[in-house]
């Protein structure tokens, strides 16, 4: 079980304009893994009909979020220090789905990689990402 529950998180994403913008969905939350949802929308689709970059990204980068609060509690000043993602595959029109998990959890960094994939074709990765988020040294 997570430090932090959904309820939790979703009540921090208040806060979150571009959370709340994109509509993201919090599916699960566990300690050090966790798993959202950006659901299909015109407002996230660019030109070629394709869920933007962008948009992908931003998932990723709150699921990562969600993963280290899941595992050191709510601790909002810990910030995203790098993010480097590969696109896959375009695509479909559909909800895209996170799956992230810590790979290593220090005092003051924590390492991460989120699968992405689309709802209607779930053995299909559309992109996967690495990341690093910087905890503060006074949590």
């Amino acid at each position: 079980m997570g430090r932090i529950t959904i309820a939790e998180m979703e009540e921090l994403s208040q806060d979150l304009k571009w959370v709340v913008q994109l509509g993201i969905i919090i599916e699960a939350i566990d300690d050090g893994s966790a798993r959202l949802r950006l659901p299909a929308s015109p407002d996230v689709l660019r030109p070629g009909g394709t869920v933007s970059g962008p948009a992908m990204m931003t998932l990723a980068d709150y699921a990562m979020y969600a993963a280290v609060l899941g595992a050191i509690g709510r601790v909002e000043l810990a910030v995203t220090t790098s993010l480097s993602i590969n696109f896959l595959r375009k695509p479909p029109q559909a909800d895209i789905v996170a799956d992230c998990r810590l790979l290593k959890l220090g005092k003051r960094l924590a390492y991460g990689e989120v699968m992405l994939h689309s709802d209607a074709e779930p053995d299909a990765p559309v992109a996967h990402a690495t990341t690093t988020y910087s905890i503060p040294p006074n949590r």
